[in-house]
């Protein structure tokens, strides 16, 4: 009699060949940034990247399930951050699931990010010990 294997494992590799076929879930990807380039950017009726987007040639965004990792690693202890939440399917082909060093597929657009795109534009709550307060903000 065959046995049944790891059910969850079976999961992890379906998820992420649908990942790698670009089948992701949700419809909003998720971006960190500092309050004032969000206001520049409202001016201007476009938002062209961070520093650090620029020098990349791409925007970098994360997923539900990447957003608090990429906020744990690049902006602890910040304060005066916004979560900004886009329709990736309103980024059309200019956003792109790409595999990161450790494997895991980031979106990234390739170029700048239009404000019809945004759904929202939310205040992020830095908590005493240095994380970010997420409650209510995803999904």
């Amino acid at each position: 009699m065959r046995r049944p294997g790891n059910p969850s494992r079976h999961v992890g590799i379906l998820t992420e060949l649908r990942q790698r076929a670009g089948f992701v879930n949700g419809i909003l990807v998720y971006k960190i940034l500092p309050a004032s380039l969000w206001r520049d950017a409202e001016k201007a009726g476009v938002f062209g990247g961070t520093e650090a987007d620029l020098a990349d040639g791409f925007i970098h965004f994360s997923t539900e399930e990447q957003i608090r990792e990429t906020a744990q690693k690049y902006f602890a202890g910040q304060d005066g951050l916004l979560l900004i939440a886009a329709d990736k399917d309103r980024l059309g082909g200019a956003l792109r699931f790409v595999a990161s060093g450790g494997g895991a597929l980031f979106p990234h657009l390739y170029g700048t990010l239009p404000l019809d795109a945004v759904v929202f534009a939310k205040n992020l709550t830095l908590l005493p010990d240095g994380r970010h307060d997420f409650a209510g903000l995803l999904g």
